[in-house]
């Protein structure tokens, strides 16, 4: 998505910086320009520069439609590719690109508990390890995953080893930010 022009929000809005993902509140009134809206965020920037992300529930105070359910996730049974659909609908709010296709996903497993519950374990990582949204895009990714027909937990763990490199990422991702 381009940049849009500058936007008033219609109400107090919270945010997250980024990349320190530190929590902040956008005033009513306040202008920002809409810098990406992709997967379940809205990307914005402030009339000084500082990148913001804001939950795509918060999408009217933008007077945006909230996102709506990926298409690939159908109700009904659980399957283990629903999970990886709704990951691939969760967005690095600085490169406009899925923590599927970035490769920050490292594990996504299902595991059906002696209980007859089912649990879903994801490890994860980030592009830099002083990366502040790991937290945030922790929390959309547990949020995602709980919303999906058949699971009962979820664990996202952030992990560092192996490092993230450039060379995790898909084949597609590299061509379209052109480090091919």
């Amino acid at each position: 998505m381009t940049a849009s022009p500058m936007t008033v929000l219609t109400r107090d809005c919270p945010a997250t910086t980024v990349p320190y993902g530190e929590s902040v509140m956008l005033d009513a009134g306040g202008e920002v320009q809409v810098v990406q809206q992709l997967g379940g965020s809205i990307t914005v920037r402030t009339e000084l520069g500082l990148l913001l992300r804001v939950d795509g529930t918060d999408a009217d105070a933008l007077g945006l439609e909230p996102p709506s359910a990926p298409d690939s996730v159908a109700d009904g049974g659980f399957d283990i590719a629903q999970v990886e659909a709704v990951l691939d609908t969760i967005y690095d709010p600085e490169i406009p690109i899925s923590i599927i296709e970035l490769g920050l996903v490292y594990r996504c497993e299902a595991i059906d508990q002696p209980d007859g519950t089912r649990r879903i374990e994801v490890d994860m990582t980030m592009t830099a390890p002083g990366c502040g949204m790991g937290d945030v895009l922790s929390a959309d990714a547990t949020r995602a995953i709980t919303a999906l027909p058949g699971v009962d937990d979820v664990e996202v763990t952030l992990v560092w080893d192996p490092p993230w490199s450039m060379h995790r990422m898909s084949e597609a991702s590299r061509l379209e930010l052109g480090l091919l």
